[in-house]
């Protein structure tokens, strides 16, 4: 497995070269093909380049327009969606983005291939305002951080309200209520239309991107399972425990080989994107992130829906995953000071009350800036669940390794298990176990 992908991402990083060079691989400035050597000369702009869709870039540009009139800095902003690709591009001519806003877990790759400027806490005014929990997902292997928190979030359970009191039924405490409720949006016309055309619970279950990890690692976590165990200044793979072994093996008899309805049809092709049952009114659960939020209501109306905890599971916890946007500088820019200007004013109050409201998709869901409660600014009590549970009950991946490999290979085997329902579940955790203990052996860190 490991090796049949390291195969595909080299040809992948030769043909991503390949078009760099003939020029072939961006057609327009907005992706960030031109800019840089063009605000390399001004030292008073700064190249920002973020992760984010059409709908999401319309918020930062409204927290870069007024970072701008603050404090006379501009901003040369790339909203980019093809993040990876198109930095690998970059950083293939030495010529990186000033600052860049991405994903947490991208960091150990980041900071791998030598793309990140290590950052002092101390650099940036207003770092104490920020939890100890947050700073965290920014230290490398070598002790030093290599970014500072921008946003968080944690996964919630989002349920059917208006379903659930039809049928009569609590909200979901523990792992068998869940599977009880799931069953009954299944098989008890919820919707009242007379037809059997509901689902109990929608999976984003594909391989493709490592979803399957993603949104079942909050289920590992409950029933007391550990991908990677902390060993010293290394680790180890825990894929063959017996709790993995306990836990894979529920998932597989209940959701997805269990009764007809319990999860969507197209669970194990589904990804985040194409997975909207939920607010196509047809699925009556899904533990995902807060960003949906704003998309439910738009859906569903905020009144037929509820957020609540993760149920608890057979560890007698209920955590989630917590991710977030980290704000990373490029290596060898050349312009601290107005990067750390840059970064002081997005952790402020100010600059994280503009990312979190407004007319278009939030950029910032729950505050790293500790003196921020995200109910209150959006004046709407159900982002207390979604804080509490960043807060209290959630886990992230490391952050320090290239967990990417990792979340692809556990993503695979799961995605594998899940759809051969006759497959033995113990030796496919022992081939996923051997995997991950390559991936990081690879990387000098197995224990």
């Amino acid at each position: 497995m490991r090796d049949r992908r390291r195969c595909i991402d080299m040809r992948l990083r030769r043909l991503a070269a390949a078009l760099a060079v003939s020029g072939l691989l961006f057609g327009t400035a907005a992706c960030g093909s031109g800019s840089g050597s063009a605000r390399a000369g001004d030292p008073n702009t700064l190249e920002v380049w973020t992760r984010s869709d059409p709908e999401s870039a319309q918020t930062y540009q409204r927290v870069f327009a007024a970072f701008t009139k603050k404090t006379g800095i501009k901003i040369d902003y790339q909203p980019v969606m093809n993040f990876d690709q198109q930095l690998q591009s970059r950083a293939s001519t030495k010529d990186l983005p000033d600052v860049m806003i991405n994903d947490t877990a991208l960091m150990g790759s980041y900071q791998a291939q030598g793309l990140l400027k290590p950052v002092t806490p101390d650099s940036i005014a207003g770092h104490d305002e920020i939890t100890a929990k947050s700073w965290s997902s920014t230290v490398g292997l070598d002790g030093r951080h290599y970014g500072i928190p921008y946003s968080r979030q944690a996964m919630t359970l989002f349920v059917r309200k208006d379903w659930r009191e039809k049928l009569g039924l609590p909200q979901p405490k523990t792992w068998q209520d869940t599977l009880a409720l799931a069953k009954a949006f299944a098989t008890r016309d919820p919707d009242g239309d007379g037809k059997k055309d509901t689902y109990g619970m929608v999976v984003p279950g594909s391989a493709q991107n490592g979803y399957v990890a993603w949104w079942g690692s909050s289920w590992l976590w409950q029933g007391g399972v550990r991908i990677l165990q902390k060993e010293g200044t290394g680790y180890r793979p825990a894929m063959d425990s017996a709790a993995a072994l306990r836990t894979v093996s529920w998932m597989k008899k209940n959701l997805f080989c269990g009764d007809s309805g319990v999860i969507q049809p197209s669970a194990l092709t589904s990804v985040t994107a194409n997975t909207t049952n939920f607010q196509d009114g047809n699925a009556g659960m899904y533990l995902t992130g807060p960003y949906n939020i704003s998309t439910f209501d738009k859906a569903l109306g905020k009144d037929t829906y509820e957020v609540l905890p993760a149920p608890t599971g057979p560890a007698g916890n209920n955590d989630v995953l917590a991710d977030g946007e980290n704000i990373y500088f490029g290596a060898k820019t050349g312009k601290a000071k107005q990067e750390q200007t840059l970064a002081a004013f997005l952790v402020s109050p100010e600059g994280q009350e503009l990312a979190m409201t407004g007319d278009h998709q939030p950029v910032v869901r729950i505050p790293v800036n500790s003196t921020l409660d995200a109910a209150k600014v959006r004046e709407d009590p159900r982002w207390s669940v979604v804080q509490k549970a960043y807060e209290d009950d959630s886990q992230q991946f490391p952050n320090a390794p290239d967990w990417a490999p990792m979340k692809q290979d556990t993503a695979d085997a799961l995605n594998a298990i899940f759809t051969y329902c006759g497959s033995d579940v113990r030796s496919g955790l022992k081939e996923l176990n051997d995997t991950l203990a390559g991936d990081l052996k690879d990387q000098d860190l197995l224990k």
